[in-house]
C-alpha cells in the first residue's frame, strides 16, 4: 500500500507539472497573439476555486491530472489545445482562435511542446549547476574491463583498485573519472592493487569519441559504484529473461561467474558475447536457484536479456555543482541523447524492430516515479522529470489527429489548399483518432499492469 500511495502521488505531481507547463505554453503564446483565453485550468472536472482576471478564469479543478486552456472560438481543430468547442463564437470576433492567421494558430500549437523542451533543458541546467551529485566513494575499483579495450591492453582486470592515476595517489572514484576525461588522447602512468600486490602499468586514454563528450566506457573501464547484485524489478513479456523464468524480486548474483553490480557493465559483457547464451546465478527469496541459461536477443541495436533492473541502493554522494557553461553543455547533451532515444524507439516501432509491449504507459511511469521519489538523492528525480517532459513534447508533435502535431498538419494542409477543411470532416477525423488513442492507452496500461511483480506468479 505504501508503494502504491507513493507511486500515485509522485505520478500526479509529475504529470500535473508537465501538463500544466505544456498548457501554459499554449496560453502564453495565445495571449501574445491576441487570442481570448476564457479559462486556464489546473486539473479537470468541477471547479474548486480560482480567480477571474480580465477575460480569463484561472481555476483549480477537482481531478489533479494535468490541465487545459479554453480559448474563444475553439472548434474541432483545437481539441489538442482546449477541451471543447465554442460554436457560438462569431467568425468575425477578432479575439477568437479561428479568426487568427494559420501561422499564429500553428505557433500556438507548437508552443506547448516547446515549453516541455524548455522545462527539461532548464531543469537539467539547474541540476548540474546547483546540485550535480557525484559518488562519494573513497576508492576506485574496476567492476569490468572490456576485452580488447585500452584498459585491457594496459593489463587491467576486474577487481583492481587504483592506487595511482597520473600524478594522483590513491584517487577516489570521481577523481579517476575526472583525470581520465582531462587526459584524453594521452598516456598516463597508473598503479593498481591486485589481491594485495601493486601492479604498475600505463593507460592510453582514447580521444573523445562520443558526440556528447568523454565516456569512461571508451577506455573499457567500468568502475564499481555500488555493492550487491543486480536486482530484477520486472521482465519484458516474451523476452529471454521472461522465458528463462526470471521474476520481479530476483537478484542476479553472477553472469558466467562474473559478479556484476550495475547494468552497464553487464550490457557491455553481452555485446562482447554477440548473443552467446549466458549462465545466470540467481537468488530468489534468499535461496540460490539452479543455474539459469539465457539466450540474449537483439533489442534496440544491443544484445539484451529483457528485464528492468531495480534502482541500486543509493551510494554515498556529495554535491559538486558545475560552472554555468559546463552545466549548459551537460544539459544540452542530456536533452539531445534522450530526444534521439525517443525518436529511435518510434522508428523501431514503425519498422517492427521493437514491440509496443516494451512501452511504458501511466502505470509504468507511476512505478518509475515512485521509485525515484523513494531515493534520497536528486539525480533520479531530475532525470526522470526531464525525460518525461521531453517525451511529452515529442509525442505531442507527432502528426496524429488530437495531438498538437495533428493540428499543425491540418493547418499546413489548409494553407496548401488555400481554404479550410470542413468542420464536419475534422470532427470525424478527431472522433476516430480519439477512439484509437483510447484503445492504445488501454492496451499499454494493460501491459504495464501485467509487468508488475505482483502478477508475476500468473506468468507461464
Amino acid at each position: 500500500m505504501h508503494e502504491f500511495l507513493v507511486s500515485a502521488l509522485a505520478f500526479i505531481v509529475l504529470i500535473g507539472i508537465m501538463v500544466v507547463v505544456h498548457e501554459f505554453g499554449h496560453f502564453a503564446v495565445a495571449k501574445l497573439c491576441g487570442v481570448r483565453v476564457e479559462s486556464f485550468s489546473v486539473g479537470f472536472g468541477p471547479r474548486l476555486f480560482g480567480i477571474k482576471y480580465g477575460d480569463t478564469d484561472y481555476k483549480v479543478c477537482l481531478l489533479p491530472l494535468g490541465g487545459y486552456v479554453k480559448m474563444t472560438g475553439e472548434g474541432a481543430t483545437d481539441l489538442p489545445i482546449g477541451t471543447g468547442s465554442d460554436s457560438g463564437a462569431s467568425a468575425d470576433d477578432p479575439g477568437a482562435f479561428s479568426s487568427h492567421p494559420r501561422w499564429q494558430r500553428m505557433l500556438i500549437g507548437v508552443a506547448g511542446p516547446a515549453s516541455n523542451f524548455i522545462l527539461a533543458f532548464v531543469a537539467m541546467i539547474f541540476y548540474f549547476g546547483w546540485i550535480n551529485e557525484v559518488p562519494d566513494i573513497k576508492s576506485a575499483t574496476l567492476e569490468w574491463v572490456t576485452p580488447g579495450s585500452a584498459a585491457d591492453q594496459a593489463g587491467l582486470q576486474p577487481g583492481d583498485v587504483f592506487r595511482q592515476f597520473g600524478n594522483v595517489k590513491n584517487p577516489d572514484l570521481e577523481t579517476v573519472v575526472d583525470l581520465a576525461r582531462s587526459d584524453a588522447n594521452q598516456t598516463v602512468p597508473i598503479a593498481v592493487d591486485r589481491n594485495g600486490k601493486i601492479v604498475q602499468t600505463s593507460l592510453q586514454v582514447p580521444d573523445k569519441g562520443s558526440k556528447s563528450g568523454f565516456e569512461m566506457s571508451q577506455t573499457g573501464m567500468f568502475l564499481q559504484f555500488v555493492h550487491g547484485p543486480i536486482g530484477v524489478d520486472q521482465t519484458v513479456p516474451n523476452s529471454p529473461a521472461d522465458k528463462a523464468g526470471l521474476k520481479g524480486g530476483d537478484s542476479i548474483v553472477a553472469v558466467d561467474g562474473h559478479a556484476f553490480h550495475t547494468v552497464d557493465p553487464l550490457l557491455d559483457y553481452l555485446q562482447q558475447g554477440q548473443g552467446k547464451p549466458v549462465t545466470l546465478t540467481v537468488e530468489r527469496n534468499g535461496a540460490t536457484l539452479p543455474p539459469t541459461v539465457v539466450h540474449p536477443s537483439m533489442q534496440d541495436s544491443q544484445w539484451r536479456l529483457g528485464f528492468m533492473a531495480v534502482l541500486p541502493a543509493d551510494p554515498p554522494m556529495h554535491q559538486r555543482p558545475l560552472p554555468f557553461a559546463e552545466a549548459v553543455n551537460e544539459s544540452t547533451d542530456f536533452c539531445a541523447e534522450n530526444s534521439l532515444l525517443i525518436v529511435d524507439v518510434l522508428r523501431k516501432l514503425i519498422t517492427r524492430q521493437a514491440s509496443v509491449k516494451q512501452l511504458a504507459g501511466p502505470v509504468g511511469i507511476a512505478h518509475a516515479a515512485g521509485q525515484a521519489a523513494e531515493t534520497k538523492y536528486w539525480a533520479p528525480k531530475f532525470g526522470l522529470a526531464a525525460g518525461i517532459s521531453l517525451n511529452l513534447g515529442i509525442l505531442n508533435l507527432l502528426p496524429f489527429p488530437i495531438l498538437d502535431g495533428g493540428l499543425i498538419l491540418l493547418l499546413l494542409i489548409e494553407s496548401v489548399m488555400r481554404h479550410d477543411i470542413s468542420i464536419v470532416i475534422k470532427e470525424r477525423i478527431y472522433q476516430a483518432a480519439f477512439v484509437v488513442l483510447v484503445m492504445f492507452f488501454v492496451y499499454v496500461s494493460f501491459n504495464d499492469v501485467a509487468k508488475l511483480s505482483v502478477f508475476s506468479h500468473l506468468k507461464p
